[in-house]
């Protein structure tokens, strides 16, 4: 079931004001330097947790080193964004990697290797002669 309208306008409130409070409060080196960005919110019906998904540019350990600092820095994104917004509950945040774009890159370079493969080794496309 898809999410209600209100939900949904809900979602993409918190998904920009997430964001903006991490560019412009967030006093974290290790978020400020990172290449984040957030992806999705998703909230639930009752507006008490929300699920927030992120990317990162980087590898296992700059992922990990985001996510850490994200958890930490929960409890002060929700107290700014109560202040910020004008709703009777302001959701828990729970953060998730959001591995899509990992994953849609990694499908992108496949298929340029493929293509590549194609171009160095082209298949006959022309019907066998008959004798």
């Amino acid at each position: 079931m898809s999410p209600s309208r209100r939900i949904e306008r809900i979602n993409h409130l918190l998904r920009q004001e997430i964001a903006d409070l991490l560019r412009r409060e967030v006093k974290d080196a290790t978020l400020s330097t990172a290449l984040l960005s957030i992806t999705e919110v998703e909230t639930s019906p009752d507006l008490r947790s929300a699920k927030v998904y992120f990317s990162v540019y980087g590898d296992e350990a700059e992922i990990e080193a985001a996510h850490a600092h994200l958890k930490r820095a929960a409890g002060f994104l929700h107290h700014n964004l109560k202040e910020r917004l004008d709703l009777r509950h302001t959701p828990h945040l729970e953060f998730i990697f959001d591995r899509s774009l990992e994953r849609g890159d990694r499908i992108m370079r496949l298929m340029r290797t493929i293509e590549a493969e194609r171009e160095h080794h082209p298949t006959s496309s022309a019907p066998p002669e008959a004798p």
